[in-house]
């Protein structure tokens, strides 16, 4: 199911830096006016974490739901540095039905913006952002 909300040309300018620059670590994404899906202002570079992007989670979207796309860096279990560019989908268990309802059936459309995204996360509450959670989506086959 469709929402019909568009995706503005900048989502997939931002996709294309994080994906081919490598110069930012993630860019956070969210719906205007129920009508487009924008870049936000939270974005960082390589020098920031998953903890940081979690952090902005917690203090800016704790109960509103966004998109991301995270450069997620991570050791292979054979000691191998390693990224994968994730989408991650945030609908905190605590922001409304409608809310929601807007983001899920949106998923779809943002996603076909973004080819060769390796990953995807779906997090209802800070627990599924926790690293342990994160780094074993990362290393599953």
């Amino acid at each position: 199911m469709s929402s019909g909300v568009a995706v503005n040309d900048q989502c997939v300018q931002k996709y294309e830096q994080i994906k081919m620059k490598k110069d930012l670590r993630y860019i956070i994404f969210s719906i205007k006016d129920k009508k487009e899906i924008i870049v936000t202002e939270h974005e960082a570079g390589t020098d920031k974490t998953w903890d940081d992007f979690k952090k902005i989670i917690q203090d800016n979207f704790l109960t509103t739901p966004c998109y991301a796309l995270v450069d997620v860096a991570y050791t292979s279990d054979d000691g191998r540095e390693q990224a994968k560019l994730t989408f991650v989908a945030w609908s905190p268990d605590d922001c409304g039905v409608k809310e929601k309802m807007l983001y899920a059936s949106s998923k779809d459309a943002i996603k076909k913006k973004f080819p060769g995204v390796m990953k995807e996360l779906q997090a209802n509450d800070l627990g599924d952002l926790e690293w342990s959670n994160v780094e074993e989506l990362m290393k599953k086959k």
